[in-house]
């Protein structure tokens, strides 16, 4: 009898050990798996599944106390709320629902603690080394935009390199290392040649005014150094655009803006040009509370014909409408000025987050980088760039809390509820 309750009680240990080598496990998978379209899904449901054996639902009622949790918890329910007045679409691409991809950001930030903060690291930095290696080879070798292998877009590798470079400027001025500064600025103009050669307009100009803001921000205590740091940056940027062919692109939205003009809207820009104004006149129906949850999709194909006499009419043979390439558009258009708030705190929240955690510094840079890319395109619905921004900010909450020597989230089998 006293062998049995030996045997049962020293399984409790063994079973935690093993309990803690998986969560170990799937964090660093699940950063080199947020890039892969075949694998993500699956590795945030595998997230999930690992936090609840985790015991990690125990642990909602402090890691809640984040400003970013509660803000993804506010937003998601007020997605879900608006299914209630939105006429649930039978069909469609249905692209609302990677808002709800937000939600990974919970387990995965209750998983984490000093002890399995390396493996999380681990895998966030070689799942984003694997990517930009292969990024590297599409763009200067086999000349392609974006990473076709991975089915990942133009804009999405460019916001991947934009948030590259600004995590680099930051740590480059952190670090007390001269080796490690200097690889760091390295790899900072690396990441910049590479996202020159992108076609993806909005991430640069968002990579360009994050990093300024983070340089001023950082730096600005520190006028000759500023100054020197300000004008290097300035004359990469030059040079780089020389180089990547930016001119030409330029030039490109001046010829879009022209045709726009003449009435012809089949063109990057004119499309966006129309997109924006039907979403406008869409969020103007219904102001207050938008046309609920899903409708948005179908709204722009079937106002075209008759809007404004019918001038948007042929674009949906030029390009399938899902969504309205500006953020505050598209949630506007689900939600009204409700999810616009909503969106609002969500992007306060992160702010917050971060601040309480002593980076008031880059997140006021990437929450800028988040702002800007969402005037252009509807960045919130790039689920990898988004996913893999969360989990940065878990691991720097982490990283924090670790410097500075406060608690984590409790690992215990008693939770508070």
């Amino acid at each position: 009898m006293h062998d049995k309750v030996v045997s049962s009680s020293s399984l409790l240990p063994n079973a935690q050990a093993w309990q803690n080598i998986l969560a170990k496990f799937v964090l660093l998978f699940f950063g080199i798996a947020l890039w892969m379209k075949w694998m993500s899904m699956s590795a945030g449901f595998i997230v999930a599944l690992v936090w609840i054996l985790d015991n990690g639902h125990r642990r909602l009622g402090q890691i809640i106390k984040e400003p970013l949790v509660l803000a993804i918890l506010i937003l998601c329910a007020a997605l879900a709320l608006g299914i209630l007045w939105g006429d649930y679409p039978e069909s469609g691409r249905l692209k609302w629902r990677r808002y709800f991809a937000l939600l990974v950001f919970i387990p995965f930030l209750s998983l984490l603690n000093k002890d399995r903060l390396p493996w999380a690291i681990g895998g966030l930095v070689s799942g984003y080394a694997i990517v930009l290696m292969i990024g590297i080879y599409q763009c200067v070798i086999a000349g392609e935009q974006g990473i076709p292998p991975l089915d990942i877009s133009y804009l999405t590798f460019s916001s991947m390199l934009g948030i590259g470079i600004i995590i680099s400027i930051y740590l480059a001025g952190e670090s007390n290392h001269k080796k490690i500064k200097s690889a760091l600025w390295f790899l900072t103009l690396l990441l910049l040649y590479v996202q020159f050669n992108q076609h993806g307009r909005g991430p640069l100009v968002a990579t360009l005014l994050g990093s300024g803001l983070l340089i001023f921000l950082r730096y600005k205590s520190e006028k000759k150094v500023l100054l020197s740091i300000a004008v290097c940056f300035i004359i990469t940027a030059v040079a780089f655009a020389y180089s990547g062919g930016l001119y030409q692109r330029l030039a490109q939205v001046q010829t879009d803006i022209e045709l726009s003009q003449q009435g012809k809207y089949d063109t990057s820009l004119g499309y966006r040009f129309a997109v924006w104004d039907v979403g406008l006149h869409g969020i103007a129906e219904k102001p207050l509370f938008g046309h609920g949850t899903g409708v948005p999709e179908g709204y722009f194909e079937k106002t075209v014909m008759t809007y404004k006499g019918g001038i948007y009419k042929d674009l949906p043979k030029y390009m399938e409408t899902s969504h309205y390439h500006n953020d505050w558009i598209e949630i506007g258009m689900h939600l009204g000025a409700f999810g616009l708030l909503v969106f609002a705190f969500l992007l306060r929240s992160w702010f917050q987050t971060l601040k309480a955690h002593s980076l008031s510094i880059p997140g006021a840079a990437l929450v800028c980088f988040i702002f800007i890319s969402g005037l252009t395109d509807t960045f919130a619905l790039y689920t990898k760039v988004v996913t893999f921004l969360l989990v940065i900010t878990a691991v720097a909450i982490v990283w924090q809390k670790k410097n500075m020597g406060e608690k984590t989230w409790e690992y215990k089998r008693v939770g508070i509820f």
